[in-house]
């Protein structure tokens, strides 16, 4: 079953292939990530993230990968869902270790999440963080876009450069948030200088995420991996954060 799940599936490098659709890819990037965080009401939030999910795996299609490619494979769905498993239940633990600690429940208290019902929250972390951030976020980064890395510069530039890419999408969502997070604000300051600490920080940490997140796309053949992860550390972020400012008004 070890072996099974250490399957290490990566596209096959191609030579000769246009740059253009790369191009088409990482533009529709930038319009889809300008309409999310400044044009579109939040409420079609999940409209344009299902819809741009769609969008994006048609895109790969026509640039000729394959659903293995892509981490979609059905053959990978059981590897791909263990692996899943395995990261939700890590994730839930290390969240676990952190707020039994006050700095840990500090750096987890989230301004956004503090006045929202049970209902909003369950919504937010079941139904908007899975059907939206990550199911957008994971197929165009690593099912398409990775796919599409790799079959031109191969494995090492495909993991770099989606991960630098995914680094700079959360250019504009970071935009603030130090605003609403007391712990981000204690660390990076206050005013402009604090929002461009902020950036940047988010910008480094999520590109990281995204070498992490491309990796276990790579081990485990499947883009349901990294999914699971993606999702536990935001939806079980919102839950945790939910609790702790409850907890404290109780205080």
């Amino acid at each position: 079953m070890f072996f099974d799940l250490i399957g290490v599936f990566v596209p096959e490098q191609v030579d000769g292939l246009p740059w253009w659709p790369l191009a088409i890819v990482i533009a529709a990037l930038v319009v889809l990530n300008v309409i999310n965080n400044r044009v579109a009401p939040s409420r079609h939030y999940l409209l344009w993230a299902i819809g741009g999910a769609l969008g994006f795996l048609a895109l790969g299609l026509l640039d000729g990968n394959t659903f293995t490619d892509m981490g979609l494979a059905w053959q990978r769905l059981i590897p791909g869902l263990l692996w899943a498993a395995a990261c939700v239940v890590v994730v839930a633990l290390g969240f676990s270790v952190a707020s039994s600690f006050r700095r840990g429940r500090d750096a987890m208290q989230d301004e956004r999440v503090k006045d929202m019902s049970i209902s909003t929250i369950v919504y937010q972390a079941f139904v908007e963080v899975p059907f939206g951030t990550v199911l957008l976020e994971e197929i165009a980064f690593r099912s398409v876009l990775f796919s599409m890395l790799v079959r031109r510069y191969g494995l090492v530039w495909g993991i770099v450069w989606s991960a630098i890419i995914f680094g700079l999408w959360h250019v504009l969502p970071s935009w603030g948030t130090h605003e609403k997070s007391a712990a981000l604000g204690s660390v990076v300051g206050k005013g402009a200088r604090g929002n461009i600490f902020a950036i940047l920080l988010s910008v480094f940490t999520t590109a990281i995420a995204g070498v992490l997140f491309a990796l276990l796309r790579v081990f485990s053949g499947s883009v349901l991996a990294p999914m699971g992860l993606h999702w536990a550390t935001n939806g079980l972020g919102y839950m945790f954060s939910w609790v702790i400012n409850r907890l404290r008004r109780r205080e």
